[in-house]
């Protein structure tokens, strides 16, 4: 009987091994992929689809279609239970599936505690492809009158959005929306000063009102109340107050580490179950904490390819190592962009057009594969 490999996830981190699944199925290993929709939005651009500077199939990988192309069995469902002893995973459709070697790259997700009741005209930014409904409920309701929008959160995805929701304000027909984010303690609080000032002016300089020193406690439709008690109406709120790795990791009793991720060693293997392994946004590498940015992700693809096959044949396997500073840029909406590299801040029109070099070519590298 063939091995079985099941992917569950085609996030950034599995993209190389997606590419060459068929490497896997000539040599007799059955591949299984698990993904809730056909496609995979990277995120990196996903504010920009939500600026209009993108189109969703500009930022979009056809997970399915290359699946089945190399030779791949693809099942839409998601993910809810993993059972490492017996070595199975549960799908929202009902199906158990045994597996011989597993990898994760189920992603992240956003705090929803703070949310009560409907959830109407409210947007987390993951997952990625919401942000295409929330461009167009804004294009709608802002071409009848003035709206009002908050972006909650105080992160570079928070700055992101509510630059890019100016961005649609400047679309024809449009009234450039009311726009507030409510920073928490500050903007950027986990970035240089020069990074923050910079920031701060652009969102400035197109009225773009930033609330800091004030948490928000509850957010309900159309309504955020803040913790000292006061409430602010919205027509659309959009929450951005970072990402957690996804639960299920923890519910289905593998370890975790301080971050909520899977714990993997530097193999990218959990460290209890060696037929499990992950990469991306679920995981919490033993060796040192890694931030929740996509280029670790693309730098866990090949070794991750590898081990799997590895795990797969009994061969060697490698280790990953994260490397060093990594180049960080914002889309600010406006065709500016902040840069940011070991000390070296740089904000302007060429900032944008760097990352979105980068981005695109990023997308024609793995979009040629289908």
């Amino acid at each position: 009987m063939s091995k079985k490999l099941v992917i569950a996830g085609g996030g950034h981190a599995h993209m190389l091994t997606l590419a060459h699944l068929d490497e896997f199925v000539k040599k007799g290993f059955e591949v299984t992929v698990i993904g809730p929709d056909t496609h995979h939005y990277y995120s990196g651009m996903g504010p920009g689809m939500l600026g209009g500077t993108y189109r969703p199939e500009d930022i979009r990988f056809a997970t399915r279609h290359l699946v089945e192309k190399k030779g791949g069995l693809f099942k839409q469902a998601k993910v809810i239970g993993i059972h490492p002893v017996e070595r199975t995973v549960s799908l929202s459709s009902g199906e158990v599936l045994p597996y011989d070697v597993l990898s994760c790259n189920l992603g992240s997700q956003v705090p929803d505690e703070l949310v009560e009741g409907p959830q109407d005209d409210i947007f987390p930014v993951k997952p990625i492809e919401g942000l295409y409904r929330a461009k167009q409920r804004i294009l709608e309701l802002g071409a009848k009158e003035k709206i009002r929008i908050a972006v909650v959160g105080g992160g570079p995805s928070a700055v992101e959005v509510a630059g890019n929701i100016w961005r649609l304000g400047q679309e024809p027909g449009m009234q450039q929306p009311a726009i507030t984010v409510f920073a928490g303690r500050s903007l950027l609080p986990h970035h240089p000063a020069g990074v923050r000032r910079r920031a701060s002016a652009s969102l400035a300089a197109r009225s773009i009102k930033v609330i800091n020193s004030s948490r928000v406690q509850k957010i309900q439709s159309g309504l955020i109340t803040d913790a000292e008690g006061a409430q602010h109406q919205f027509d659309l709120i959009f929450i951005a107050v970072g990402v957690r790795p996804n639960r299920l990791i923890g519910d289905s009793g593998i370890p975790t580490g301080p971050q909520g991720g899977m714990l993997v060693n530097h193999y990218l293997q959990s460290t209890k179950y060696e037929h499990i392994f992950g990469g991306g946004d679920c995981i919490d590498f033993q060796d040192r904490p890694l931030d929740k940015v996509g280029v670790y992700a693309v730098r866990q693809n090949p070794i991750l390819k590898h081990n799997l096959m590895a795990s797969l044949t009994g061969e060697r396997m490698l280790p990953f190592q994260p490397g060093g500073k990594y180049l960080l840029i914002f889309n600010l909406g406006d065709g500016t962009g902040i840069l940011k590299k070991w000390s070296i801040v740089l904000n302007g029109r060429l900032s944008f057009l760097v990352k979105d070099w980068i981005d695109r070519r990023f997308m024609r590298t793995f979009q040629g594969f289908e």
